[in-house]
């Protein structure tokens, strides 16, 4: 095999396949890059058996073949040559030669015969979604998944279609995060868990252009994003995604309007008060027209109030920060309304039209109180 590329080209579809490189693994063949000029094309390819992510570079086949390279050392090699054109050529034995201007590295690779390429998946029927939605509406719930492998459904999202809309759900125990995208076509209903992993690589590697389309892909066992010249395949986490229904309601004894920038600051400032891995909840009083913000903590306190809108009775309820900052951050509107019923019961933060809904658990002020 003899390819040639540019050094960007190269660089860029290295870093989007490396993000399906295992970081353990006890198959030496999964630790590498495989690339693959058996055609007139350069794809590049990683999997780790559960995320696997193909792409096409740019560049000329010298010479047809296919050979799999250690990753690490392949990308440590690829971004520190010169910004330049690249000759990547093997032997018959698979020993790999690097050239690029005046550097040259010899390295072992391995028969690309013996990787595990992508499942093959029977495509039927895709949605399409801009590069610039996917980005957001991961951006907008990933937050809230959780990092527990005991409960593999936390750890993944429920993407389901229904009609023209695509509802993106995440939880993990303490909130929901929900997203509803309107799409331009209708499609028939289906509900599939999709890996937190896999959104977080993907969210990486989308440009989030708003013309530029992702074509996604449902099977039983596996999801497929399609875009640009790379293609992303994963399993899908089996099994029922819960009820989030039942823990939705429209009721409220409490109605907040609220500048969301004023809110997300205080909040920011009242954080530089807790340390790292302290769990103190900052209190949030609503009386009137005001809302008051009070931390305590070992280091110290602070108190601040924010004008209002309110709607219904006074209310005193505490959160943690982290939760309701990570929240407000991802919400472009200017105001946002806060919906409670008592101190104990969850909070929702939502617009009119339900495009998001944030739902928080308070937590137990009193100890903090005293």
């Amino acid at each position: 095999m003899k390819i040639v590329c540019k050094k960007a080209d190269l660089l860029k579809g290295v870093n989007i396949v490396q993000k399906a490189v295992p970081s353990k693994t006890t198959m030496s063949i999964l630790e590498c890059i495989l690339i693959d000029a058996s055609t007139q094309k350069i794809k590049l390819t990683a999997n780790d058996m559960e995320l696997g992510i193909e792409t096409v570079i740019e560049g000329d086949v010298l010479e047809k073949g296919i050979v799999a390279i250690d990753a690490k050392i392949f990308s440590e090699i690829v971004r520190k040559l010169p910004d330049n054109y690249v000759a990547i050529e093997t032997d018959a034995n698979f020993k790999t030669r690097i050239t690029c201007e005046k550097a040259r590295f010899d390295i072992s690779g391995k028969s690309g015969e013996d990787f595990s390429y992508l499942p093959y998946i029977e495509k039927e029927g895709s949605i399409a979604i801009s590069q610039f939605s996917l980005k957001e509406v991961i951006k907008q719930t990933i937050f809230s998944i959780s990092d527990n492998e005991n409960n593999k459904m936390m750890t993944g999202e429920l993407f389901e279609l229904k009609d023209g809309n695509l509802k993106v759900v995440s939880l993990d125990g303490h909130r929901v995060s929900i997203r509803n995208l309107e799409l331009k076509e209708s499609y028939e209903p289906k509900k599939v868990i999709v890996p937190g992993k896999t959104l977080i690589e993907i969210s990486k590697i989308l440009s989030g252009e708003m013309d530029s389309m992702v074509h996604i892909f449902f099977t039983k066992n596996h999801i497929v994003f399609e875009f640009d010249e790379t293609v992303v395949v994963s399993r899908l986490i089996e099994g029922d995604y819960f009820r989030i229904e039942q823990m939705l309601s429209n009721d409220y004894e409490t109605k907040v309007k609220v500048n969301k920038k004023e809110l997300l600051n205080c909040i920011d400032r009242a954080t530089l008060l807790i340390k790292e891995g302290d769990k103190k909840p900052i209190i949030i009083q609503i009386e009137d027209g005001e809302m008051r913000l009070k931390i305590t903590s070992g280091v110290g306190s602070m108190n601040e109030e924010i004008v209002i809108e309110k709607e219904g009775k006074d209310i005193l309820i505490g959160f943690n920060p982290k939760f309701l900052i990570d929240a407000l951050r991802v919400i472009d509107d200017e105001m946002v309304t806060l919906y409670m019923v008592n101190p104990k019961a969850p909070c929702f933060i939502r617009d009119e039209e339900q495009s998001y809904i944030y739902l928080i658990l308070p937590v137990n002020f009193n100890s903090a109180v005293n």
